[in-house]
């Protein structure tokens, strides 16, 4: 014998749905809703003000390399970089075929009264929509300065970014404390 639906018991137990089942279904997918709109709408300015996935942008400008005191070769050589993309990147190291031996990337930390350490770094970042300023007393590139050099020679260099390739620059030749 089958029993017709309007003749079936009512189980008590059976889920029904009330106004706090209902309302608190509402609120619990409404977290993750309100937080995908949140990413959506972050996601839309950055997109909108050109930088979601625009490659780093370098330009280098300023290069100067002091000139060498008495007998002593060894110098430095300075540069401002600018990075007007929207990704980080890196200078990895410094060329030149008018330098003798290696030109390497130091970090210069004063350490006392009239006393300074220089350290060797791999690498040097250049934040998206930032920069880097060379200085004595911070990064700069060391090298062996050419006995020929004299003030106003300009020295070719080539920079080396992870993601903005290489940038061939000129640096002039100047007396420590002498703008370029």
């Amino acid at each position: 014998m089958t029993v017709s639906p309007a003749e079936r018991p009512t189980d008590p137990r059976a889920w029904r749905p009330t106004r706090r089942r209902i309302t608190e279904g509402l609120l619990a997918a409404l977290a993750p809703i309100a937080a995908c709109g949140v990413a959506l709408g972050g996601l839309t300015t950055w997109v909108g003000a050109g930088n979601a996935g625009s490659p780093a942008r370098i330009t280098v400008t300023d290069g100067r390399v002091f000139l060498p005191y008495g007998e002593v070769r060894d110098t430095a050589a300075f540069f401002r970089i600018a990075n007007s993309g929207g990704s980080d990147d890196r200078l990895l190291k410094v060329t030149s075929s008018a330098v003798r031996g290696e030109a390497t990337l130091s970090r210069h930390r004063m350490a006392g009264d009239n006393a300074a350490t220089a350290r060797t770094v791999e690498s040097a970042g250049v934040p998206a929509g930032g920069g880097l300023t060379m200085s004595p007393f911070g990064l700069d590139v060391t090298l062996r300065a050419d006995p020929e050099w004299v003030a106003g020679t300009y020295v070719p260099f080539t920079l080396h970014f992870e993601q903005g390739g290489r940038i061939e620059v000129q640096a002039k030749v100047v007396r420590p404390g002498e703008a370029g």
